[in-house]
């Protein structure tokens, strides 16, 4: 499909993903004669996405050989799984935020310490060892990684002129350390492709997701107050349709993101708590993936209360110190985009 509501051509793919939550999404831009023909994500690495990323190009009257540019928005797999494939075939550049490039590239002290990490870290959550064993067969059974791309990085606020168009790289942090989304001017104002910063119908995990990144929800929030800020017209997630308002969309996060901490302090109410026993608390049963991003987001809002003094950690468990906490600090003003007592 292409978008007609634009300055410029637009192609949408839509790729399976049975690893993850929705179809993934690959756009193709640089239609028009003498742009630079470009991919924002590349899906998986497994046949059928292979074959439908090339379907999908092939629409467009182009192959992996025709692509001149490919930008990551950050290094989950299902984002950037092919983007090793269609360098193979078209000598193109791969752009990624430096902070996802060694995992984008497979770099084996990066992928060595980021298992460690992960290996650490689920075991301060007191996830219990056969769901650690079972989190680390899921993840560790599915090869869809493919062969790493040679990368170029950027840091964020670097313009890249397409031809057709111009793409901004924007750092998004708190889904992942580098998510960085690529804002443009539409016909009405400014879009943005914007990964999994921003998702429709569910929030982008947080804490789990990249256990690298420390303060994730902290990070995530200044993500989502920026969105609002910058006030884009239209977003192109990384997964499902586009989103028609972007700040509006943001400030729903934030409002349940307060929420669920203030679930989070319910479930601490009753005594100490790991970030596991909490996690079942507001997630239930877990599996696959969720086993790692239920305990992660759960981790995610007890480190960010602590940082406020509203809870302290001993070891593995989380109290309350503060019984009457004022939140507001902790979240950013949103009111202009969503007022906060308007439904979500």
């Amino acid at each position: 499909m292409s978008d007609p509501g634009l300055p410029f051509e637009l192609g949408v793919i839509s790729l399976g993903n049975t690893a993850f939550e929705g179809n993934n999404n690959s756009y193709v831009l640089g239609l028009e004669e003498g742009a630079e023909t470009t991919l924002v994500d590349t899906g998986v690495d497994v046949d059928e996405t292979r074959r439908q990323l090339e379907s999908g190009l092939d629409r467009h009257g182009l192959s992996f050989a025709d692509v001149d540019r490919v930008f990551l928005t950050h290094h989950h797999a299902d984002h950037t799984g092919l983007a090793g494939a269609v360098q193979a075939e078209s000598g193109c550049r791969v752009h990624v935020h430096e902070a996802d490039a060694p995992l984008v590239a497979q770099d084996p002290e990066a992928v060595a310490d980021e298992e460690t990490r992960l290996r650490r870290r689920i075991d301060e959550w007191g996830m219990p060892e056969e769901k650690q064993e079972a989190l680390l067969a899921f993840v560790g059974g599915a090869d869809i990684k493919g062969d790493p791309p040679k990368v170029t990085t950027f840091v964020g606020g670097e313009t890249f002129d397409l031809g057709s168009v111009a793409l901004e790289a924007v750092h998004m942090p708190g889904h992942a350390a580098g998510l960085s989304g690529f804002a443009f001017d539409g016909r009405d104002g400014e879009e943005v492709f914007s990964g999994d910063a921003l998702l429709p119908y569910y929030t982008p995990n947080v804490g789990g997701a990249d256990t690298r990144v420390d303060g994730a929800l902290g990070k995530y929030l200044e993500t989502l107050a920026e969105i609002v800020e910058r006030g884009y017209e239209r977003a192109w997630p990384g997964h499902r349709g586009p989103i028609v308002d972007p700040p509006g969309r943001a400030a729903d996060i934030v409002v349940h993101h307060r929420e669920r901490t203030e679930r989070v302090l319910a479930v601490l109410a009753d005594g100490p708590a790991t970030p596991w026993e909490v996690s079942a608390e507001l997630f239930g049963s877990l599996h696959s993936i969720h086993i790692l991003h239920g305990p992660g987001e759960a981790f995610a809002h007890l480190e960010h209360l602590q940082e406020a003094g509203i809870v302290a950690r001993e070891g593995r468990h989380f109290t309350v110190v503060d019984d009457d906490p004022d939140l507001d600090p902790l979240f950013p003003d949103v009111s202009a985009a969503r007022p906060l007592d308007e439904p979500v």
